[in-house]
């Protein structure tokens, strides 16, 4: 592992769905088993360039989510290392026993990749919007779970996976999000980021949140509040060895994430805590709700998904200790 963290955050040029689509096709050049299978939607996940270069490696399957994840289920069967894209909702929701039955229980080589999380599906809306995708996820076992921040972690998370036999999950933002690593930077699967030291409160975020969690020190260091911020890009296996020692060190936990509390990265860091050092945990993320239209901005403040939201949290975590 090695990472270098922007001196400060950035708005990325480059779209995650363009990351993925030249990774993909990179990794295609040196490996003839892959296969692009997608339910409908190579155009809006930008992966149109893969099919062109590889038409008899491309799979457009129709809206037929179940009949997709069968199909690469039978491709890993043959030898072939597919990797499945749709929006997450219909990843998870509506095609979860053919994920949990034909994959996994079946102990097969399957890459899913649901797009659009959380408030990032923004004017899709609610039915488009997955709080709970990677709670789903969570639950399959032997399953790895992962939210890539940004493009340079995606582009590296998908090396990974392509020699790693399994069934994995991504869960990938279609359009920009915000730079928080140099070009080059290579991530453990398994094991967190520690993006800022501090002493009075750890805050672990994960997709969309950590950008907002890094925001939220800088505006804590304003109080003389000294926060700790780790990106947990993998939700499962989830790191443990992290968790305890951002209890031992600071007294309380806060953590965010793009997706409901119930279930999610919270209830993960959670079942840590209980279990070896129990401290004071908040959680900001969604509470128990559905998904609805608007700009991402609008979504943040409605859920409670901003910085501002981490700040007071965090106080109320060290209120607490």
């Amino acid at each position: 592992m090695s990472i270098n963290i922007l001196k400060e955050i950035k708005n990325d040029n480059e779209e995650m769905r363009s990351a993925m689509c030249e990774t993909m096709i990179e990794l295609a050049e040196k490996n003839d088993n892959i296969i692009l299978l997608d339910a409908d939607l190579m155009t809006a996940m930008g992966t149109k360039p893969f099919q062109k270069k590889f038409p008899d490696r491309a799979v457009d399957v129709g809206i037929q989510e179940a009949n997709m994840v069968g199909v690469a289920a039978g491709l890993s069967v043959a030898g072939k290392i597919p990797f499945a894209h749709t929006f997450a909702p219909f990843m998870t929701r509506r095609a979860l026993d053919q994920v949990f039955i034909s994959a996994a229980y079946a102990k097969l080589n399957v890459k899913l990749i649901g797009s659009d999380p959380g408030i990032t599906a923004s004017l899709n809306g609610g039915t488009h919007m997955p709080f709970e995708d990677m709670g789903i996820m969570r639950l399959i076992p032997q399953a790895t779970v992962i939210e890539p921040t940004d493009t340079v972690q995606l582009k590296n998370i998908l090396k990974q996976i392509v020699d790693i036999y399994g069934v994995h999950y991504l869960r990938v933002v279609r359009k920009t999000t915000p730079r928080v690593y140099e070009d080059g930077s290579t991530f453990t699967i398994g094991k967190s980021v520690l993006l800022r030291d501090g002493s009075d409160v750890s805050i672990i975020a994960s997709g969309y949140l950590v950008s907002q969690a890094l925001e939220a020190a800088n505006l804590l260091a304003e109080e003389n509040i000294s926060a700790r911020v780790i990106d947990m890009f993998t939700w499962k296996p989830i790191d443990e060895e992290a968790i305890v020692a951002s209890a031992d060190k600071t007294g309380a936990i806060v953590t965010a994430e793009n997706h409901n509390i119930v279930g999610g990265l919270g209830a993960a860091v959670s079942n840590v805590l209980v279990s070896n050092k129990p401290v004071p945990v908040e959680m900001v993320g969604v509470h128990d709700q559905f998904g609805e239209v608007g700009p991402v901005g609008y979504l943040a403040e409605r859920y409670g998904l901003t910085a501002s939201d981490i700040v007071k949290a965090s106080k109320r975590a060290i209120k607490r200790k």
